[in-house]
């Protein structure tokens, strides 16, 4: 590999740092490989953060960045395919504007995968221990522990994610994110699903990003509620690539939906109350999302 495009969609987040420190790893790679070609492309997606934009804007300053402010939010599919038509290189790395590089070595470990699709994983940053009271971290941190590459590889396409993920350009202009989907979530589980269903395989390694920008537990559940009405639109096309919508499946053919509605319209609010508090159970989080879901 002698290319590389890293795209970074940005939405009110401050992502300068981050982009100065993969520009400093990939000046390293260049010193190593003088054939190794490379740029950087932010994209704002309509952010109204007008302090963040200013401070992003310092981007432009650095060797082989570019930045681009769009003033319309497109969401997340729409940006992602706009950042591909925008790459100058075969190979695109697309990364998260709100993660951390942890490993020296974070590059290199793409310039030597193998594979048209390579997912490098996440994890949440060792400093975040204290944010017990935050339902994101417990849900993430959770999920660690089944997110090693030997674990993910099982499942190579269901555990697609585009939070940090190697592409060949070629494969993301025949399988780009889908455009109709406009609201939050899911939009990379039908990204794998159509990698699936086109025969490309995803190779899963240990090369994650660190995440530590926890939201509070109202707007992330706000969020989660939001996928789920994704979830809900787009369910024909989510079948047999979502845990949850499965769930859903069998509790329908069983007749027992009414019975889950009747849970929800008991408990539903005093459940929520507990998740948007200061010491949310993470046992009642998937609960309540299959319950939201039912209702909708």
């Amino acid at each position: 590999m002698h290319n590389l495009s890293i795209l970074i969609p940005c939405y009110n987040s401050r992502c300068h740092k981050l982009v100065a420190r993969l520009a400093e790893l990939l000046e390293i790679e260049q010193q190593k490989n003088k054939e190794l070609l490379y740029e950087i492309v932010v994209a704002e997606d309509g952010s109204t953060d007008k302090e963040a934009v200013a401070e992003n804007k310092t981007i432009e300053a650095l060797k082989n960045c570019r930045y681009i402010i769009r003033e319309k939010n497109v969401g997340r599919a729409a940006i992602r395919n706009f950042l591909c038509q925008q790459a100058m290189y075969e190979w695109l790395l697309y990364l998260d504007c709100d993660v951390i590089i942890q490993h020296d070595d974070f590059i290199s470990r793409y310039l030597q995968a193998e594979g048209k699709v390579v997912v490098g994983g996440l994890v949440t940053a060792s400093h975040c221990q204290q944010m017990a009271g935050n339902i994101r971290y417990l849900y993430e941190r959770k999920a660690e522990e089944s997110h090693k590459a030997i674990d993910r590889q099982r499942n190579e396409h269901r555990e697609f994610r585009t939070t940090n993920f190697l592409i060949s350009r070629n494969v993301m202009l025949r399988f780009p994110f889908n455009e109709r989907m406009t609201t939050y979530g899911y939009e990379d589980v039908l990204m794998g699903k159509a990698l699936s269903i086109g025969g490309i395989s995803i190779n899963h390694i240990d090369n994650a990003v660190a995440y530590d920008d926890f939201e509070d537990n109202e707007t992330f559940i706000a969020k989660t509620e939001e996928a789920m009405a994704t979830l809900n639109s787009f369910a024909d096309d989510m079948r047999g690539y979502s845990t949850l919508l499965s769930h859903a499946d069998t509790i329908h053919r069983w007749h027992l939906a009414w019975l889950l509605h009747l849970i929800y319209k008991i408990c539903g609010k005093s459940i929520r109350t507990n998740l948007t508090g200061n010491n949310p159970q993470l046992f009642l989080f998937n609960i309540y999302k299959l319950l939201y879901f039912l209702s909708l």
